[in-house]
């Protein structure tokens, strides 16, 4: 009788132990799942297309491989654009060799005028001797008034030409800076820094404006889209500072600082892959909390929010 008493007690004791794990592992999975908004992890995604026509020369990345701005990543064949560049500089060369030089067109009016002034001056001092008449002083200065005005009438029609001649200059110096924005074109650059997520052309294919040639993502900074009820928008502000919890594996939870850069104006009703807080809530509203990447968070990555 004796026995059995002190194995009922025993028995009694270890039920109650897996009742008080019991209800810590229980609690503990609430704390776990006690999260204010849940949500998926995205990033700014850019799909990159060529800008100019020809052969893909070369497209030297790999998807999964980081890129920096502006970094040139592959080129397309610009033979026809840089000889086209090169006949037009050479037509503005010839323009220009055809510009006259005004100061020696000018030189032999500026002679004559230069004689009969010298003239004029001889005869004046001549009709003051009284050695020569009145007439030949008037003459010179009407043949002198007569060569000043084919004079300016020569530089004018020569600004007048020279003036052309430059117009239609800037006009072919227009054409070789869209020629050179072409060639610059002609240079595969990534926009953006981040990571390549597909890559849509290969070296050796035809590429046309427009044409995808790869995806690229900032990987570095990764965006939380969540969902919050109604009862929840009161508490959030944009600039806010939030917790943000993602699972790595079974045991393995890290925890992030998020800021809260955007909410959304307009509800709408809850996404079937995400939960939210009340179950009840039909109608929720989108936000968007930045995070910075340590190279663990992957887009499509569940995220837990914590206000």
């Amino acid at each position: 009788m004796k026995t059995n008493s002190i194995s009922t007690f025993t028995k009694s004791k270890i039920l109650l132990g897996l009742s008080i794990i019991s209800s810590l592992l229980i609690s503990c999975g609430k704390s776990k799942g006690d999260a204010d908004a849940f949500g998926t992890f995205e990033a700014t995604e850019v799909i990159v297309s060529a800008e100019a026509s020809g052969k893909i020369l070369s497209f030297n990345i790999e998807e999964g491989q980081a890129l920096i701005a502006n970094q040139v990543i592959g080129t397309i064949d610009s033979t026809q654009l840089y000889l086209r560049k090169q006949q037009i500089i050479s037509s503005k060369k010839a323009l220009l060799s055809r510009r006259p030089d005004i100061k020696k067109q000018i030189a032999a009016i500026e002679q004559q005028i230069a004689t009969a002034k010298t003239e004029h001056k001889r005869f004046e001092n001549l009709v003051k001797a009284n050695a020569a008449n009145q007439k030949q002083l008037d003459d010179i200065n009407a043949q002198i008034a007569l060569l000043e005005k084919q004079l300016d009438a020569q530089k004018t029609t020569l600004v007048t030409g020279n003036q052309g001649i430059n117009d239609d200059s800037e006009g072919i110096s227009l054409q070789v800076s869209q020629l050179d924005d072409q060639l610059k074109k002609c240079n595969i650059t990534s926009p953006i820094d981040g990571t390549v997520l597909v890559k849509y052309a290969e070296m050796g294919e035809v590429a046309a404006p427009g044409k995808a040639l790869f995806k690229i993502a900032d990987t570095n900074n990764m965006i939380l889209r969540a969902y919050v009820t109604a009862d929840q928008l009161t508490k959030l502000k944009i600039g806010q500072q939030v917790k943000v919890m993602t699972d790595f594996g079974k045991d393995d939870t890290k925890e992030y600082t998020g800021t809260l850069a955007w909410i959304s104006s307009k509800s709408e009703f809850t996404p079937k892959t995400i939960q939210t807080r009340d179950e009840r809530a039909n109608l929720v509203y989108a936000v968007k909390i930045n995070v910075k990447n340590n190279g663990l968070l992957k887009i499509g990555m569940y995220g837990e929010v914590s206000f």
